[in-house]
């Protein structure tokens, strides 16, 4: 890596584009005074990110219980015509 040069994180660049002054500050090593709100908020992504992961599963596991019932009907009725 060449002295004096740094690693630009996709955060900075959101955080840049978001406000240039907060990126200046952030640059600057200053804290943040809405510690509170910021820590609510990372953890309401956190949950929802569970919530997601959470129903991604059970659409998963509600396509192969389908599946797995079409599979029984079609070989019920193909060893069993009607």
């Amino acid at each position: 890596m060449v002295k004096g040069k740094r690693t630009v994180r996709a955060s900075e660049i959101g955080t840049f584009i978001y406000c240039q002054r907060a990126w200046w500050y952030q640059r600057q090593g200053f804290e943040p005074i809405n510690r509170g709100e910021l820590a609510a908020g990372s953890e309401f992504h956190s949950a929802h990110a569970g919530r997601t992961r959470s129903v991604i599963l059970m659409r998963i596991i509600a396509v192969v219980l389908i599946l797995t019932v079409l599979v029984f009907l079609a070989l019920t009725l193909g060893a069993n015509p009607i």
